[in-house]
């Protein structure tokens, strides 16, 4: 039998809120695989995690840049909260964002980039020496239109365009530029609260949508109802999960009534979204264990 940890029993059990004493059993019978123990768990109705992904871990700051038709978003990380909150810490993610805006968001010619003189790299090794914790520029993204405007939006602000969670969202329109901005401040605070996946139905990755139909199809059939209706419930679940996940799809959080994409559609009918990006502080990274 698979020896299963205290830490990896904690762990699933942080990341689902269901009992010590179950999150064991799953481990057991996955054989340790934390993801296949979460959808046994959903299977017996006593999860609903795997769609929230990885727990919030590291510390540190994503910030933002937007300068006409375009913006960046990026995260650098730090050991403590503290330094999040140190001003040479948010001066030096400053000039990261401002390289990631001119390098379109890519991580590698970020840290191939200069700031002051030298390099994202070196100028790195002298911020972990100075500040004296391990940091780290994780990740950046990029979004932009050719007509219409980009938005940001950063929650949990430590300091301007930087804080616990940013998105940036590219809005395609040709309509007045006034709407678009006034409509983009909302989707964009709509995508920090609502945490949607994908954008459209047709981005939804099969591997995502065939783990739902097992989980849905394993579900329904315990009920014990005829299979004909099995697969109505699978269509009908599969339809909710769409308005769960896929950002066009989710009602708009200022007017449920609504959907996002008619919320979109209120600006002019050629308007749509485009892409959008939203990053949170830490995620998918594994935390550190205290002593």
């Amino acid at each position: 039998m698979t020896e299963i940890s205290a830490s990896l029993v904690k762990e699933l059990r942080e990341r689902t809120g269901v009992g010590m004493m179950d999150c064991k059993k799953a481990l057991v019978e996955a054989e340790g695989n934390i993801e296949n123990a979460i959808d046994i768990l959903r299977k017996k109705g006593l999860s609903k995690a795997a769609k929230k992904g990885d727990r919030e871990a590291s510390a540190g700051v994503v910030a933002v840049k937007v300068e006409g038709n375009k913006g960046v978003v990026v995260e650098v990380n730090s050991e403590t909260d503290f330094v999040a909150r140190n001003e040479k810490f948010q001066n030096f993610v400053s000039k990261v964002a401002d390289v990631a805006y001119q390098e379109n968001g890519d991580i590698e010619k970020i840290k191939n980039a200069s700031i002051d003189g030298v390099s994202v790299s070196d100028a790195l090794a002298n911020e972990i020496a100075t500040i004296g914790e391990n940091l780290n520029i994780r990740r950046a993204d990029m979004v932009q239109v050719e007509n219409g405007a980009v938005i940001s939006y950063v929650h949990n602000k430590v300091a301007t365009d930087m804080g616990m969670i940013a998105v940036i969202v590219a809005i395609e329109s040709k309509g007045d530029k006034a709407k678009v901005l006034e409509v983009g401040d909302t989707i964009a605070m709509h995508i920090a609260a609502s945490a949607p996946l994908f954008l459209n139905i047709d981005d939804v990755d099969e591997a995502s949508l065939e783990r739902e139909k097992a989980i849905f199809r394993d579900t329904a059939l315990q009920s014990g109802k005829p299979a004909d209706i099995v697969e109505k419930m699978i269509s009908g679940r599969i339809n909710k999960y769409y308005e769960e996940v896929v950002l066009n799809e989710q009602a708009f959080f200022m007017e449920p009534s609504k959907k996002v994409k008619d919320v979109i559609k209120s600006i002019s009918d050629d308007s749509k979204i485009v892409k959008f990006v939203r990053f949170v502080v830490g995620e998918g990274v594994a935390k550190k264990e205290e002593e």
